[in-house]
């Protein structure tokens, strides 16, 4: 048995999160992740917006398939004004059905965190650098996500180990999310010295997740190298896959769209308008591959995933690389 602080807080038997994804995050991947020893993360607008549970009986679904805990992404940033009370309301219903689990991300994570608290949750905030790190534990959060470099979705701009060195002496726990695709990147994350794991790209090409077949594929067979910015999904960097599309289209917003972003009168504005595009887009995608190929996220763990499998696979790999873990045959 592996323990460490994180696991015992959480009551989980690997240190390992599936993140939150839209919108590949669907309920029974969600599940799984938790069924097979980690925690699984869902994303709201996922779970009700693209593969259109009802919220409170979605996360009933999921808990029943898990069989243990399962966490809730709340995202707070201001673009996001437009559903943000819906979000608190969401939150809400969460602790009302026993989530004690959640990752923040995008804001100032402070209302979460007195919410969580009074029902003895935790919450851990995404960051990628020392300066939000502050922010957030000042906030109060439980713990750091620290999103590095070779993460998909909004990445961040350094490498796992000068990432931790930044942030070590904060004292705070902390959870590497990015570029964890196998075993022995995992493994080598825990000998930096985080507590775990944030994992996405890889569930993605999982049996458990209902993202198009092509998708998968397009994972499968992308090397590191295929992994580009855009600014064209959300208004700041998102890594994704180079596909022809990308190329065709460009990866950097026009030249109003760059000032519009920049103003910071009209930056929230125009973030919520691209974000409004990407959720109608990425919803169709999950039946329409050449529309879904406009936004294939994934991060430069690509370059370790080569099948399509179950997630109890991958997590028993990633099981057997823990120290003490006893050697496979």
């Amino acid at each position: 048995m592996f323990t460490n602080d994180f696991t015992a807080k959480l009551g989980i038997r690997l240190p390992i999160i599936g993140g939150a994804m839209y919108p590949s995050s669907n309920p029974e991947l969600v599940a799984a992740v938790t069924r097979h020893g980690g925690i699984g993360v869902f994303q709201p607008i996922s779970l009700t917006y693209v593969h259109g549970h009802d919220y409170r009986e979605g996360i009933r679904l999921m808990q029943r398939l898990a069989g243990g805990p399962i966490g809730m992404n709340v995202i707070t940033e201001k673009s996001a004004r437009y559903y943000l009370e819906r979000m608190r309301k969401w939150l809400d219903i969460a602790l009302e059905e026993g989530v004690r689990f959640f990752v923040s991300s995008l804001g100032n994570p402070r209302w979460i965190v007195e919410r969580v608290e009074s029902a003895g949750g935790l919450v851990y905030h995404d960051v990628t650098e020392r300066k939000w790190a502050l922010k957030a534990l000042d906030a109060g959060v439980h713990g750091l996500i620290a999103v590095n470099n070779r993460a998909g979705g909004h990445a961040g701009a350094r490498d796992p180990r000068k990432l931790y060195d930044e942030l070590v002496d904060l004292n705070a726990p902390l959870i590497l999310a990015g570029g964890i695709g196998d075993a022995s990147q995992f493994a080598e994350a825990l000998e930096i010295g985080y507590l775990g794991v944030q994992i996405g790209t890889r569930l993605i090409a999982t049996t458990e997740c209902k993202a198009h077949p092509d998708y998968k594929q397009a994972i499968v067979s992308s090397t590191e190298d295929d992994i580009v910015l855009t600014d064209k999904i959300s208004g700041v960097p998102v890594a994704v896959i180079n596909t022809p599309y990308v190329r065709k289209t460009g990866a950097t917003a026009g030249r109003i769209a760059r000032r519009l972003l920049r103003h910071n009168r009209t930056k929230h504005w125009m973030r919520m308008y691209y974000s409004m595009l990407s959720f109608v887009k990425l919803k169709r995608g999950l039946q329409r591959s050449a529309v879904y190929r406009n936004y294939w996220q994934a991060g430069k763990s690509v370059g370790t995933i080569r099948n399509i499998e179950p997630v109890g696979e991958i997590m028993a790999r990633f099981a057997a690389a823990l120290p003490g873990a006893a050697p496979t045959a």
